[in-house]
């Protein structure tokens, strides 16, 4: 092979290369990320029936946890001095920890473009093998997938906590990336806000035609409610070790998935 040749083909490389580092660096266009955004508030809905099931605490819903904490802070200020740390305050206090550390970790996104096919994918990998950790832990704990009641949570032993905690912080990092991508989906872990939004969206009755702003919020809830339908009818099926499983399994093809979601067009 000449020198020419060997040139040309290390230019042809290198132009590879770059053309491949630009497609990746790439800005996903928001209003057509439906798929993927719907799939993660679907997985929201899939991945809390299997920790709401056990120990009744939403790894995604940290509103509840917050005030969880709270009323476990006043039970020392009622006089009868029951200074105890509830199991079921300790593992609300394990996974606000846990969502606010996956969160945390989120802000690596705004180094490499919060909205990039990048760190879409590496995110959503991210949360796959935090998913995958959770249900390894679920499973070499051995304990049982469903409660009875919530003074006999299913969960209480030490790689429970770790599952919880894996879980956790797998929604957190999932909100902060649901939220920077700036969408009718918000955050895609809670549905508060977007029901309110709904309720006040001036659209809401115009059936006539297509209206995003209420439509994919419409979206957004329809799947989180399938995911936890889905989630719960699977938990009874294969266990909560079976259905992290297939969790991460799903947040494997999420990942994928961000690589072909089509670029932000240019501005006119």
């Amino acid at each position: 092979m000449s020198d020419r040749q060997d040139q040309d083909l290390e230019n042809h490389d290198s132009s590879t290369f770059t053309s491949l580092r630009r497609y990746i660096f790439t800005d996903v266009d928001g209003e057509r990320s439906t798929v993927p955004l719907c799939a993660y508030c679907f997985m929201t809905g899939f991945v809390d029936a299997v920790c709401f099931s056990a120990i009744f605490v939403w790894c995604a819903f940290q509103t509840g946890n917050t005030i969880q904490l709270a009323l476990a802070l006043a039970r020392l200020f009622n006089g009868q001095h029951d200074y105890s740390f509830h199991l079921a305050d300790q593992q609300a206090l394990c996974s606000l920890i846990t969502f606010i550390f996956g969160a945390f970790i989120g802000r690596i996104g705004d180094k490499m473009g919060c909205k990039t096919r990048a760190w879409l994918t590496l995110g959503t990998f991210i949360q796959t093998l935090f998913t995958m950790a959770a249900a390894i832990a679920i499973w070499k704990s051995g304990q049982a997938s469903v409660s009875d009641a919530r003074s006999n949570p299913a969960w209480s032993n030490t790689l429970s906590f770790v599952c919880v905690g894996f879980i956790s912080a797998s929604m957190g990092l999932q909100g902060i990336m649901g939220k920077r991508t700036n969408t009718q989906f918000t955050t895609t872990v809670v549905l508060t806000t977007t029901w309110c939004e709904l309720m006040a969206d001036p659209k809401l009755f115009e059936f006539r035609k297509l209206v995003i702003s209420r439509d994919h919020k419409i979206m957004a809830i329809g799947s989180l409610f399938l995911g936890g339908f889905l989630g719960r009818a699977l938990l009874d099926a294969v266990g909560s070790a079976g259905t992290l499983g297939v969790a991460t399994g799903l947040r494997f093809i999420i990942s994928i998935w961000w690589l072909f979601v089509p670029a932000k067009g240019p501005k006119q």
